[in-house]
């Protein structure tokens, strides 16, 4: 039976309100290929096919600087004079601030400067990220979350389970909003060519410390370990453990046939805050096994998707032993890009109908 949460997902997409124009402000956008990218992809296209004009402010027509934390990534350098000329010109019904970089910021500013109402996401957890990278503690990095997304009339986030963390932390006013899977890129395929001995496990995404794969590959699981995925620890972690077999970047058409090659994947993570990856392998009819953190206790809830436990060893041999694919297909189709851009936009909505502080009306801002 379908959770509380995804049966909140189901319904035909329909648009209800007087929201029509709506400005995104986002520090990742493309090339960047990660999460947050490609949440906004999908519902910026579902909203548009329903009639909404999207602007966006991201970091392609700013100079850009080095990220000392994720060096595939570069960090905009904006004059807050053209952010506010951007966003005058446009004069959005609605704002949403993405992410809490160095465009979120002066968006924020921006709003707060003219008391104008905008909603926010937590996407990614950067305490348990800045503490895992460069050893900030974490009460230092809450204590900016909670700076930056106070003002905010709505902090949208994927689960309940953060949404749950996010009120320990202080940070009031949280709302879901959820993410979807491509039905039409993800489905069970045919196997190809053999990946390894069997049971054949794989991890997919940014190979970094703070995902956790060490817990994976250090693992004592019989069968073959293959991890899919570029990042800064790759050429470290594949001289420590050449056992793995190590596939390197791979996305479209290639990664899909993967997921249905793969016989499970492992999620180790613990700092992420839903599991895009999750979703993937359940629609290609894959089981997962990961630990009990936020993402995965709100994904895996039924009995033949997967299995949770704080030791992997644990739950490798669960999930290979209960996943059904069946299952997996029918709980992944629960989560549509379509119903998805509807739950933002209804999170727009809602705060528009707060009572309004925006100094120029023409202009409303959320």
């Amino acid at each position: 039976m379908a959770s509380q949460f995804t049966q909140k997902m189901k319904g035909k997409p329909q648009l209800s309100g007087a929201i029509r124009r709506v400005l995104l402000v986002t520090d990742a956008w493309e090339p960047q290929i990660n999460g947050v990218v490609r949440c906004y992809q999908n519902v910026l296209r579902e909203l548009r096919q329903l009639g909404v004009e999207v602007e966006l402010i991201e970091p392609s027509t700013f100079p850009t600087t080095h990220n000392p934390f994720y060096s595939e990534v570069r960090l905009a350098l904006p004059r807050r004079k053209i952010v506010a000329e951007r966003i005058q010109a446009f004069q959005p019904d609605a704002i949403h601030i993405a992410t809490e970089g160095p465009l979120g910021l002066a968006g924020r500013a921006y709003c707060r400067r003219r008391r104008w109402q905008f909603t926010t996401s937590f996407h990614t957890h950067w305490p348990s990220y800045m503490w895992a990278l460069a050893r900030v503690p974490q009460p230092m990095t809450w204590q900016f979350m909670r700076w930056f997304h106070g003002p905010s009339r709505a902090v949208m986030v994927p689960t309940p389970s953060m949404q749950a963390q996010l009120a320990k932390h202080g940070i009031k006013r949280t709302t879901l909003f959820s993410r979807g899977v491509d039905l039409s890129r993800f489905y069970p395929r045919p196997k190809g060519a053999p990946l390894g001995d069997g049971p054949v496990m794989g991890y997919v995404g940014r190979v970094s410390y703070e995902k956790g794969i060490e817990a994976f590959l250090e693992c004592k699981a019989p069968g073959t370990k293959v991890i899919v995925g570029d990042g800064p620890a790759r050429e470290a972690l594949r001289a420590k453990y050449p056992a793995a077999k190590w596939l390197g970047f791979k996305e479209g058409e290639e990664l899909a046939q993967i997921y249905s090659d793969l016989d499970l994947v492992v999620f180790p993570s613990r700092t992420d805050t839903f599991g895009q990856v999750i979703l993937e392998a359940m629609a290609s009819g894959t089981p997962v096994a990961a630990t009990p953190s936020p993402g995965p206790i709100d994904l895996i809830t039924e009995t033949g998707v997967g299995a949770l436990n704080e030791d992997l060893a644990l739950a490798i041999p669960r999930a290979l032993s209960e996943g059904r694919p069946e299952r997996c297909i029918a709980h992944a189709q629960e989560y549509r890009w379509p119903v998805v851009a509807q739950q933002f936009y209804r999170n727009l909505v809602g705060v528009q109908k707060a009572p309004q502080t925006a100094k120029q009306p023409s202009a409303q801002a959320v």
